[in-house]
């Protein structure tokens, strides 16, 4: 029977190894506290840990990245660990618009793009002029994000104030923006601007107003990147590494099955490991997984108010997709593919019909990773990656099967059916973008909400969790605090929204909570460094902190491996 070498205690238990996990892992390691991860799946990233085959390297989840840059969330966080984290390239082509009708480009100059709609739509002039001028001013605001990465749980009194004062400013420019929201409430919104209905198809799968607006805000600002060297998987590498730097361990293999409590104050996990049951005892335990499997799987019903519960299972989430991951022969430059992420659209679709997961018309998304990195595939060889949005119950739970226990079986038909719908979505690729695409193919693999279910535990596979939105924030979905004593959420449900910046915000708060509580000198060193009080070389040499050497050697990515060994010494 496997067994691992776990100790009995540690100060803070972190369940999950994503990216809200690791970093407050390395936070706490870096103050001084003994933690430990456990992941129940086989490597680190949650949603990022990615994929290889055939030396190829596949991303799983970056569709797009931003928040890197100075004074963005995730530059913010890093900054305090060490220097050495996985460095980013700004993005020059974004996003291209593609329809039945229409074909544009957005790039790091939206200019660009407003000056071409006015040309091509000049009675819409004015108000295609207004349009990009309030998405300028929400990516102003977006790009002061950083500055407001505290979650208000964090806060003392005397500083709830002023963060109420903050929270106002930054929320403002949106308020007006967000009811704009469905179908109809969509081109209520557009209507404000322009009524050229071809000009309105160019926005025809966006969910809101704000979905059209804010892509544009961040592309002003330069705030799209392109995933580091190695892909989206070497963010949750360096911080591993930062976490073993520190002495501690992280265990894979590793199912959580229930939260050890004392008088509804957390005292630490039970686990399961390859079949051994073990207990660890902690003062806190930070949950960086899915919520509804905390709430009612890890912990006793009395635990949490059932009334609480219900807004959980009611909340509106983010979708999950289905994704076709293709290797190919040649650099997907070849075919017309670039880094920017290509929608195709059908303009006669409902909006609803485009997240319908009909491979036939639904909205499909192509990335190719390579194009950004060439170290994802072998040197003359590429990678492209297909997303159409998918939700789980769709086409009969994907054609799998049922069984007594509530699982769901992937059989004969499950794989039949999701390689028909992949072979759909090569063939639009071709038609619309690279003729000949499929005589490039090497191999493909694909993943159904299923798929994103099994690797990251997150409710019917969804990638971000729970959606901004009035529902959501009346009903309090997004929480750091749970109602048991010293058990925190850690990961992306403690926020709405998504993305790695919202998991890594996560992450940084859940450790400020423990911080709060135990160690004021701490949170008022990070709150000095956030209000800018300090600078980040100022920050790391504070003697509250362990040093970090900035010693990370990022690992050789398949491809690399194999150029190489063909590499012959010379003598």
């Amino acid at each position: 029977m496997s067994k691992i070498n776990i100790k009995s205690y540690y100060d803070v238990v972190i369940i999950g190894a994503g990216m809200g996990g690791l970093t407050a892992a390395a936070i706490l390691s870096k103050a001084g506290y003994s933690v430990v991860v456990l992941d129940a799946a086989n490597q680190a990233g949650g949603y990022l840990a990615g994929f290889h085959r055939n030396r190829f390297r596949f991303d799983t989840a970056v569709h797009w990245l931003n928040q890197c840059n100075p004074g963005g969330i995730m530059h913010t966080v890093f900054e305090t660990i060490g220097t050495d984290y996985p460095k980013v390239t700004q993005q020059k082509r974004i996003k291209r618009y593609t329809g039945d009708h229409h074909d544009y480009l957005l790039t790091n100059n939206p200019d660009e793009l407003k000056h071409q709609l006015q040309k091509d739509f000049p009675l819409e002039a004015k108000g295609i002029e207004l349009f990009f001028k309030h998405a300028k001013e929400f990516g102003r605001t977006m790009n002061t994000w950083g500055n407001n990465i505290r979650a208000s749980e964090t806060f003392q009194n005397s500083e709830k104030l002023q963060y109420a004062i903050s929270t106002f400013r930054f929320v403002l420019p949106f308020l007006k923006h967000i009811r704009f929201t469905g179908e109809e409430g969509l081109k209520s919104g557009l209507n404000r601007y322009f009524h050229d209905e071809k000009l309105q198809n160019i926005f025809c799968t966006e969910p809101d107003l704000l979905s059209c607006l804010v892509p544009i805000g961040w592309a002003y600002f330069k705030d799209f990147q392109n995933p580091p060297k190695g892909g989206g998987q070497a963010f949750p590498e360096w911080l591993k590494h930062v976490v073993e730097f520190y002495g501690h361990a992280i265990f894979f293999h590793s199912r959580v099955t229930k939260i050890l409590l004392d008088a509804n104050s957390a005292k630490g996990v039970e686990l399961n490991y390859r079949g051994t049951i073990y207990q660890v005892a902690s003062r806190y335990v930070i949950a960086a997984c899915d919520v509804e499997t905390l709430y009612e799987k890890m912990l006793p019903a009395s635990s949490v108010p059932e009334k609480f519960k219900h807004r959980l299972r009611n909340a509106r989430l983010y979708g999950s997709s289905f994704t076709v991951n293709v290797a190919l022969d040649c650099n997907p430059a070849d075919l017309g593919f670039g880094e920017e992420a290509i929608h195709i659209t059908k303009q006669t679709n409902t909006r609803a019909e485009h997240t319908a997961a009909n491979a036939q018309t639904t909205e499909i998304i192509i990335l190719a990773p390579s194009c950004r990195d060439e170290t994802m595939a072998p040197a003359g060889q590429g990678t492209i990656t297909i997303f159409m949005p998918a939700e789980i119950h769709q086409h009969d739970f994907w054609k799998t099967v049922k069984t007594t226990n509530g699982e769901y079986l992937r059989g004969e038909a499950y794989n039949n059916f999701k390689n028909q719908m992949a072979e759909i979505l090569l063939q639009r690729v071709e038609e619309k973008v690279a003729p000949h695409l499929r005589s490039h193919i090497l191999f493909y693999e694909v993943a159904t909400p299923f798929t994103h279910l099994r690797y990251t535990g997150n409710k019917n596979g969804t990638m971000m969790g729970a959606r901004p939105g009035k529902e959501n924030m009346k009903a309090s979905v997004a929480h750091y605090r749970t109602p048991v004593k010293n058990l925190f959420l850690g990961g992306h449900w403690a926020e709405l929204g998504g993305g790695v910046p919202i998991a890594v915000k996560a992450g940084f708060n859940a450790a400020l909570l423990v911080f709060k509580d135990e160690k004021q000198n701490v949170l008022q060193a990070y709150a000095n460094y956030i209000n800018q009080k300090i600078k980040a070389p100022e920050f790391r040499a504070l003697t509250l902190f362990k040093p970090y050497i900035n010693n990370w050697q990022q690992q050789l990515t398949p491809a690399q491996l194999l150029a190489a060994r063909r590499v012959t010494p010379v003598e």
